[in-house]
């Protein structure tokens, strides 16, 4: 989960504060590749079938090794997933724009699911990322793909683009709208300075603070808790609260299945979430590392959606950032905005076919 800071305040805290990840692309290391087979989750009755053609290998890439889904032959279509959440994530993206006529690749990103999970947060700078995803497309042997990110995934995308245009033919980004690198401020002093130092992301710093009341709740709930959620307000941790300040529905959403739980909760009480806590502690390094790289346009085709009830879009000045003009001019190959009526954060796994349609309706123009 991760959102934007208010558009509408200072320049100093000014939209830029929100995200600040790229891709230096000289330093990314080829890879050494090996593949072996992972472990398949198990499925509900009714996608079983469809779902067991789903292939997953693992890939020695930058330095680690990762977990990768994919299935279908044709255009390359890549889906990256936010926080806490897994390949799993586009479960129902594979199904569908696989039988569309896509290749379809879903990784669990650095420090999630089977994907290799260094310990120090300064291995999660967006470099390293970054760097991850162009290493696997070298060794797939793909030049071009199209991107399709959410939450964090979303994050990583828009720096993708900046950094390797070359590689992308276009982008559907959800959740969260670009950002500019601001100059002047750190992105987590922002963030302390506008919502307090309860705000999760402020909350997620300290390495071990956080995991600690994490570990008073049994994996299934904390999942609970993440996906479930359909506030828009700036979600922040008191310290005498942690998580019981996030509310729980007593029954899961229609779209998530008791069996969908599980298999998020199995695959977090292995890992734990130190390897995702890390890209929050990452923000600053990422900062540090991409002053050369600040006032630079995301010029790739461009598509975003957002849910109207998405705590991303109830940030002040996000709304007037995204429709009058600032988004365009950061990204000036912007060619749809969509904002999905009753949709929530996790918009992708809500609303699947919707969502599906969505990009398969802009990625077949090209």
């Amino acid at each position: 989960m991760l959102h934007s800071l208010p558009l509408s305040l200072s320049p100093s805290l000014s939209l830029s504060l929100s995200i600040y990840i790229y891709i230096y692309t000289h330093h990314i290391t080829r890879p050494n590749i090996t593949e072996q087979e992972t472990e398949k989750p198990r499925h509900t009755e009714r996608e079983s079938t469809e779902m067991e053609k789903i292939e997953h290998t693992t890939v020695s890439t930058n330095g680690i090794n990762m977990h990768i889904a994919s299935i279908g032959t044709g255009p390359v279509v890549l889906f990256l997933h936010g926080f806490p959440e897994l390949w799993y994530s586009w479960r129902h993206q594979l199904l569908s724009l696989s039988s569309l006529g896509y290749r379809c690749i879903a990784p669990d990103l650095r420090g999630f699911g089977d994907t290799d999970a260094p310990p120090s947060p300064a291995s999660y700078s967006a470099l390293h990322i970054v760097g991850d995803l162009i290493g696997l497309l070298d060794h797939l042997g793909i030049d071009q793909v199209f991107l399709v990110g959410h939450d964090w995934g979303a994050v990583i995308a828009w720096w993708f683009c900046l950094f390797r245009p070359d590689r992308v033919k276009a982008l559907v980004n959800m959740s969260v709208a670009f950002s500019p690198r601001n100059p002047k401020r750190k992105p987590v002093d922002g963030f302390r300075a506008l919502f307090g130092d309860d705000y999760y992301i402020c909350r997620f710093q300290e390495p071990g603070e956080i995991e600690k009341e994490f570990a008073g709740y049994d994996t299934t709930s904390i999942m609970k808790k993440f996906l479930t959620g359909r506030s828009p307000k700036p979600p922040c941790l008191p310290k005498e609260l942690g998580l019981r300040a996030w509310k729980t529905p007593e029954t899961l959403p229609p779209w998530l299945s008791e069996e969908d739980l599980n298999y998020f909760a199995s695959k977090f009480s292995k890992t734990g979430f130190v390897g995702g806590l890390n890209y929050y502690r990452a923000l600053n390094l990422t900062w540090e590392l991409t002053g050369p790289w600040t006032g630079l346009q995301v010029k790739v085709p461009v598509k975003f959606i957002v849910g109207d009830l998405d705590i991303t879009y109830h940030i002040p000045g996000v709304k007037n950032y995204i429709h009058n003009g600032g988004f365009k001019r950061d990204v000036p190959f912007l060619q749809e905005v969509v904002v999905i009526e009753d949709g929530a954060h996790f918009i992708n796994q809500e609303r699947p076919d919707e969502i599906s349609r969505h990009v398969y309706d802009f990625i077949q123009k090209f």
